[in-house]
């Protein structure tokens, strides 16, 4: 089913898209420039999950953050890769490492989530 574009979804999608890193709801809602109420920009974040535009990061924090990777149509990067949770600026980002990892036989992986926190490089200047 083809979604509406709307200026909420265009406001939100631009604001990613621009920062080049992922984005709780809460940042989103600061740095956006329009009044949108928070639960508009959780539909939004989830529509765009769902139909692969963006994808979500859960940080040891508990927090969501949201991202378009820059990377993911690498095809090393398009399955489970690093991210890098900045704990000054809260920011999260890609990182183009791929995930290598083994389970124990008959485990089944589904899903993978990599985050790894400290400082990032701008903010370690």
């Amino acid at each position: 089913m083809k979604r509406r574009n709307t200026q909420t979804k265009e406001a939100v999608l631009d604001l990613l898209r621009e920062s080049g890193k992922a984005m709780s709801r809460d940042a989103i809602e600061q740095k956006i420039e329009q009044d949108i109420n928070r639960a508009t920009i959780y539909r939004v974040l989830n529509r765009f999950c769902e139909d692969g535009i963006l994808h979500r990061v859960v940080a040891e924090d508990g927090k969501q953050y949201f991202a378009v990777c820059v990377n993911c149509d690498n095809k090393i990067l398009s399955g489970p890769h690093f991210h890098f949770r900045c704990i000054k600026c809260d920011t999260i980002e890609c990182l183009a490492v791929a995930v290598d990892f083994s389970v124990p036989n008959g485990y089944q992986v589904n899903d993978v989530n990599c985050v790894l926190s400290g400082t990032c490089k701008d903010c370690s200047c």
